[in-house]
Formats: structure tokens, sequence, C-alpha cells
């Protein structure tokens, strides 16, 4: 009688075990390099890359720094409102050299990469986010690179 109730025990155990995992992005046996199924992200649809390059202050001295709290409220409020499904941003160095500087400056730099449709209210939203960041720093310009891009998730 014992070896019975054991025996029920571990197949109810084990059969809780057999539940059907949670959705998740991770797969065990993929049958295809790419998401299959996601019609939200359409193979056919026109994709482009943009890079923005962001001044966040001198190499040298403290005047003219964006703080890393400034720069994750930037990001927060105007670039992620904009394009909630993702972007990458890296570290970088930059030079800029203005007609009449004698040297160039020295800058740390955030680059800001978006992987987007083509289209107007694209192309709307990162002139926003360009003009929003000039606003902030009061920086004459915000370098933008856009080149059409083949995409697949």
């Amino acid at each position: 009688m014992p070896q019975r109730l054991l025996l029920a025990a571990l197949f109810l155990a084990v059969a809780g075990c057999a539940s059907p995992p949670p959705v998740s992005v991770h797969t065990k046996d993929p049958v295809s390099s790419t998401l299959q199924g996601d019609a939200t992200r359409p193979a056919q649809a026109q994709w482009v890359r943009t890079e923005l390059y962001f001044s966040v202050g001198p190499l040298e001295g403290k005047e003219g720094v964006v703080s890393p709290a400034r720069w994750r409220e930037f990001l927060d409020q105007e670039v992620t409102t904009r394009f909630p499904d993702g972007f990458s941003v890296l570290d970088a160095y930059g030079q800029w050299k203005d007609h009449d500087a004698k040297v160039p400056e020295r800058l740390a730099t955030k680059v800001i990469v978006i992987l987007h449709e083509s289209g107007p209210k694209r192309e709307s939203d990162i002139e926003a986010i360009r003009l929003a960041y000039k606003r902030i720093t009061g920086d004459l310009s915000v370098l933008r690179l856009s080149q059409p891009a083949v995409v697949s998730f």
C-alpha cells in the first residue's frame, strides 16, 4: 500500500512538471534563424537604420556635461516614447571641428541606433528627437545617418 501511495505522489509530481512552459522569446529547437509568425514585423517592410550622434560633453572638464541621469531622462521622454519597440545606445568618442576652430573638440558621445520602417511618421519622430536634444543642450547639431537596411528578426 505505501508503494502505491508513493507511486501516485510521484505520478502527480511528474504530471505537474509536464505542463506547457510559459510563452518565451527563447526556443530550444529552432527551425529557422528568423522570428516566425510576428505580423507586426513584416518581412516585406522597407527598413531604415538611423544613427543619431549626441555629444554629452567634452572629455576634459565638467562644463557642458550631460549627466547619466539627464541622459536617461532624455531617452525615457524623447526616444522611448517614439520608439517603444527598441533601439540601441552605444558609447563613443567623437571629434568636431568648427570652421574657425584651430583644434577639434574631443567629445564624449552617445550613438543611438534605431531600426525602423520607412515612412513620414518615423521621419518626424527622428527629427523631433534631434530638435529636443538641441533645445535641452544648446548644441548646434545632432548628426544623423540614415540608410536602407535589410532586417530580419
